[in-house]
């Protein structure tokens, strides 16, 4: 496995970790409906944030790809959890940034 993958793999693993708890925290908000786009990007983002980790574990020749790709939708979950006060959507949105930082970086 590539060295240069370590850090963007490592940086996948712990945003889909923070993702998947914000997701669950998220689903015993009061509020459930306010926080419906959260949910299903913190959906969209751990399982990207996986696939992503994999590719680059499996060294796909679509690595680079797929790593643009989950930046992207790290940045989106990013923003939406960002509008929430709740700790758990502040503290994935800074996983999701970090994430996608170092995807970029891959991507490139």
């Amino acid at each position: 496995m590539n060295a240069t993958y370590e850090e963007c793999i490592k940086a996948c693993i712990e945003c889909m970790k923070a993702c998947n708890a914000c997701y669950d925290a998220c689903l015993n908000e009061s509020d459930i409906k306010m926080m419906v786009d959260c949910i299903r990007l913190d959906r969209e983002c751990a399982d990207i944030c996986s696939f992503a980790a994999k590719s680059m574990q499996s060294n796909s020749p679509f690595a680079k790809q797929i790593c643009q790709l989950c930046a992207d939708i790290c940045e989106a979950c990013g923003n939406e959890c960002k509008k929430h006060d709740h700790d758990h959507c502040q503290k994935c949105a800074e996983m999701c940034f970090r994430c996608a930082e170092e995807c970029r970086k891959m991507g490139a």
